[in-house]
């Protein structure tokens, strides 16, 4: 892949530009804001520092993600659990936290690629599924409410799109952090239950992920429109 690397410390980004052209992947690294949204549209994959000297990192993320939806992991010194929430909340795909094993970060890279590659992911056939005025397409990875577009992450649409796969079964945290973040056990699963509050927020459906407690998710049935 043609990776972004938007990093203003140069110890770090030489041992992450090392570390990925190992893998055969080939790095643009940028310091500046300015620079990473130049640049965005001719990458396939970013990785993003928060510390950047022209624009918050956080910021950054936000007007990355108005021009494009490439994968995005953004790699930081920051680790309040706010920071953490804003960056998936805005889009991120996955965060790590500096310092972090280069093992670690290249395993990471490698599963939200596999994750937001070209093969059906979660929710790949062709069926919409409605419930109540909420119509869910996999396909076209399309949310409408009352006919209106909502726009979520790509993990959040995942999240809502393997629920609809079979709207009436109960899926397990551990099934959807396997299927969708790769990882069962992620230390992180919090940020399953950001991205399902995101879904309730962002469509004003509270009840369209239902919580099963102690257990997991289910698709909620609402009412007719």
């Amino acid at each position: 892949m043609h990776m972004l690397l938007v990093e203003d410390d140069d110890r770090m980004a030489q041992a992450l530009a090392t570390a990925l052209a190992r893998r055969g992947h080939t790095v643009r690294r940028v310091i500046r804001a300015a620079e990473a949204l130049r640049h965005a549209r001719e990458a396939e994959f970013v990785l993003l520092d928060l510390g950047l000297p022209d624009l918050d990192g956080l910021d950054l993320l936000r007007k990355l993600r108005t021009v494009c939806a490439l994968p995005l992991i953004v790699v930081t010194a920051r680790s309040e659990e706010r920071d953490v929430l804003q960056a998936l909340r805005a889009g991120a795909d996955d965060y790590v936290v500096k310092p972090f094993r280069m093992a670690e970060l290249i395993a990471r890279v490698d599963s939200v690629r596999r994750r937001t590659g070209s093969a059906p992911g979660p929710g790949g056939g062709e069926r919409q599924v409605r419930t109540g005025d909420v119509a869910i397409d996999p396909a076209a990875r399309t949310v409408t409410v009352d006919g209106s577009p909502v726009r979520l992450t790509r993990r959040e649409f995942d999240v809502l799109a393997l629920l609809a796969e079979q709207p009436g079964d109960v899926r397990s945290r551990e099934e959807i952090l396997d299927r969708i973040w790769g990882d069962a056990f992620l230390a992180s699963s919090r940020s399953l239950d950001v991205h399902v509050a995101g879904i309730r927020a962002k469509t004003g459906r509270p009840a369209l992920v239902r919580t099963i407690r102690g257990y997991g998710y289910q698709l909620g049935a609402l009412d007719g429109p």
